[in-house]
């Protein structure tokens, strides 16, 4: 007996340096985690008061529709009005187990074994990794600084001349690990070529929220000194109908264990998703559902905008010891709350980010990310730091890796 080839894909080495903290943390060591995408704050207080409420209230929690429950659909709706301006009928909205049952649903859904499907390199490791399980071959866009880390129309036209057609198209804005974001005219422009070409547009708003500049605002000061708070992100759904548009409650609400997300569907896909989902994993957390409809109330925005003021503290904190810190070029960090970073004069003593992390985490107790999760052909050389901890552990962070610089 042996595991079938689907299972053969790359580990999550996040997920393997989290297993390593907490065997150093074990042994009695102090070490500053700014690994995974975890806010520090966790839920909305009144996320936390109404799922108390439901416990105390002995709320029988079975299962709800595989597509989720009625309010907080239409409360997922009511958000896409008040962030876009986009009117989207409750019944194209899929509540699902985290983001990442969103994706496993809509790549199910939307292509077959053997199809193409482009994303931008460096991305997200588990869009490469889940359509490669399903037998579909992945198509690397190489984006690297000159187009912002992000896909573009030239991008696709060579992928097409080179190897075929393409039946789909994963977009991420903000980005995940480089924090770029796509303007509107660069969104308009990729969500045309996909209509053109009958593409399907995957868009993951997972970071929607998370941003700190408006167009020109390159640093916190110039944003807070700009009219008004910075936008959500420029969403698909302003755009086309025909876009399956990914989000979360994880990272702006800072619920990730909660394991609640969604998805606003294209027509020709609500019925095949509804059908998968009732077989896949029947529904989404039912207790989680019921008190996340609270993470649209005014105080639960309100809440979730304050963390995002820390996000941007500790980013600045990070552009600001850049020259201490040794490294090389930054993905510019427009939204999410990561820092993509070249290890630069560091090449010279690690043989590459991986060596390089080992000795940041093992010398300076501080766990950061090699790039290699997010772009197995030039991640040796770049390294992932989460700001979601907060600017208090980044400080701490910080002041541990420069002084393991110095020696």
């Amino acid at each position: 007996m042996k595991p079938s080839q689907r299972s053969e894909v790359p580990g999550f080495q996040v997920m393997s340096i989290l297993a390593k903290i907490d065997s150093l943390r074990a042994q009695g060591r102090d070490v500053v985690s700014l690994t995974a995408g975890e806010p520090g704050s966790g839920a909305p207080p009144a996320v936390n008061r109404a799922a108390a409420l439901i416990h105390a209230q002995d709320t029988v929690l079975n299962y709800s529709a595989a597509l989720g429950i009625r309010p907080l659909r239409e409360a997922v709706a009511a958000h896409c009005v008040d962030w876009y301006g986009a009117e989207v009928d409750a019944d194209r909205i899929a509540i699902t187990t985290g983001s990442s049952g969103a994706f496993m649903l809509s790549f199910l859904a939307a292509f077959d074994v053997g199809d193409r499907v482009a994303l931008a390199r460096p991305g997200y490791p588990a869009y490469r990794n889940i359509l490669a399980s399903l037998g579909i071959e992945v198509v690397d866009l190489d984006c690297g600084p000159e187009v912002r880390f992000q896909p573009t129309v030239e991008l696709l036209e060579d992928a097409v001349a080179q190897g075929g057609p393409i039946a789909g198209l994963i977009l991420a804005s903000p980005a995940n690990p480089t924090g770029t974001m796509i303007g509107r005219e660069e969104l308009d422009s990729l969500v045309a070529w996909c209509r053109e070409r009958e593409v399907q547009l995957i868009s993951d708003e997972i970071y929607h929220g998370i941003t700190y500049a408006e167009a020109g605002a390159e640093t916190v000061a110039a944003r807070e000194a700009s009219a008004g708070p910075p936008s959500p992100g420029v969403s698909a759904l302003e755009l086309t109908d025909e876009a399956v548009v990914v989000s979360s409650f994880s990272k702006y609400w800072g619920m990730p264990g909660w394991r609640l997300g969604w998805a606003v569907l294209p027509e020709h896909l609500v019925d095949p998703i509804s059908r998968l989902a009732g077989n896949v994993s029947l529904c989404p957390p039912h207790g989680s559902q019921l008190a996340a409809v609270e993470a649209f109330s005014t105080e639960s925005m309100a809440f979730a905008a304050s963390q995002v003021e820390h996000y941007a503290a500790a980013r600045q904190q990070v552009l600001d010891r850049l020259p201490e810190l040794g490294w090389g070029e930054v993905a510019p960090a427009d939204g999410a709350f990561y820092v993509y970073a070249h290890i630069g004069e560091h090449l010279a003593q690690f043989r590459d980010a991986q060596a390089y992390c080992q000795a940041v985490l093992e010398q300076a107790g501080v766990a950061i990310v090699p790039g290699t999760d997010f772009d197995p052909v030039a991640g040796h050389e770049w390294v992932r730091l989460s700001l979601a901890p907060g600017p208090e552990a980044v400080a701490r962070g910080l002041d541990r890796i420069v002084a393991f610089h110095r020696g």
